[in-house]
C-alpha cells in the first residue's frame, strides 16, 4: 500500500484553479521528487499532505489525499496532531531565538513530555539523525541562532525528527545554502529514507536526479508525468517533461 496517495486532486485559491486533476502514490522509505517551473504547483500540492493550505483564505481542495490509506480531509482528524505526524522543512531555515537544545525540545515540550533524561536522549538522537550532533554537543546552550545556514537547517530537520514523523516534507530545503551545507543536505535525506518517506520540492534539477527514488514533474497545475528518477531524466515519456529537464525551458 502507498504511504501517501492523492486521487482526482483539485485546488482552487478563491476562482484560480492552481491544482488539476493530481493523482500519484508515493511508497514509504522512498524519496520523492516535485520538479517544474516557478507557479506550477508542486508546493502547493506538497502543503496538501499537511494539510497548511487550510490556512490560506478562500482555498478549497476537492478529491482525495489518503495518508495510510486514511482520508485526511474527509475524515475529522485533529489536524494538530495530523501536522506533529507530517514534519515540514521550509526553504528557509527557521529556528526559533533559544538554544539548540531547547530548538530540538521544543515539540517535545509542547507536548507535554518534560522528563530530563528523555528529553536529553531525544535531542541527541535527533541531532544525530540530521548528521549535526558532532559540530555542536559541546555548544548545546549556545543560542541557534547563531550557527551557520546550513546549520540551522539541519537543526530545524532534527526539531522535526524529534517529535517522531512518519513523513517528512521538504520545500526546497537547500536553495538558500552553499554547496557544501547543500551536499550535506542530501546526504542527509539519503541516510533518512530508511526511516521515513520523504518528498522534497525543490529546483535544481541535478538535486532531484542525485536524491530521490522517484519524480513529478508539475506545470501550469497538472502533474504532466511521474515515474521513476531514472527514467524521467534519461527517458521521460512526454516531450514536456524532455524539453523541462533539458532546460528548452522553465
Amino acid at each position: 500500500m502507498n504511504k501517501l496517495e492523492a486521487k482526482d486532486v483539485n485546488l482552487h485559491y478563491g476562482e484560480k484553479h492552481a491544482l488539476k486533476g493530481i493523482s500519484m502514490g508515493i511508497k514509504a522509505n522512498s524519496v520523492t521528487a516535485f520538479i517544474g517551473p516557478s507557479g506550477c504547483g508542486k508546493s502547493t500540492f506538497l502543503r496538501c499532505f499537511n494539510r497548511m493550505n487550510d490556512l490560506i483564505d478562500n482555498c478549497r481542495v476537492e478529491g482525495e489525499i489518503l495518508i495510510d490509506g486514511r482520508d485526511i480531509y474527509k475524515n475529522r482528524i485533529n489536524v494538530v496532531d495530523h501536522r506533529k505526524k507530517i514534519g515540514m522543512v521550509f526553504q528557509k531555515p527557521n529556528p526559533f531565538p533559544k538554544s539548540i537544545y531547547e530548538n530540538v525540545a521544543y515539540g517535545l515540550r509542547i507536548n507535554g513530555i518534560s522528563h530530563k533524561k528523555y528529553l536529553d536522549e531525544t535531542v541527541e538522537k535527533s541531532l544525530r539523525q540530521a548528521a549535526l550532533w558532532d559540530e555542536v554537543k559541546d555548544d548545546l546552550k549556545k543560542s541557534a541562532l547563531a550557527l551557520s545556514g546550513g546549520q540551522q537547517q539541519r537543526l530545524c530537520i532534527a526539531r522535526t525528527l524529534a517529535v517522531e514523523p512518519s513523513v517528512i516534507l521538504m520545500d526546497e530545503p537547500a536553495s538558500a545554502l552553499d554547496p557544501i551545507s547543500t551536499a550535506k543536505i542530501e546526504e542527509l535525506i539519503h541516510d533518512l529514507k530508511d526511516r521515513y518517506t520523504i518528498v522534497i520540492v525543490t529546483h535544481n534539477m541535478q538535486q532531484a536526479a542525485r536524491v530521490s527514488d522517484n519524480t513529478a514533474f508539475f506545470y501550469l497545475g497538472e502533474l504532466i508525468e511521474y515515474d521513476e528518477t531514472s527514467n524521467i531524466f534519461t527517458n521521460p515519456a512526454k516531450e514536456a517533461t524532455q524539453n523541462y529537464v533539458t532546460g528548452r525551458f522553465g
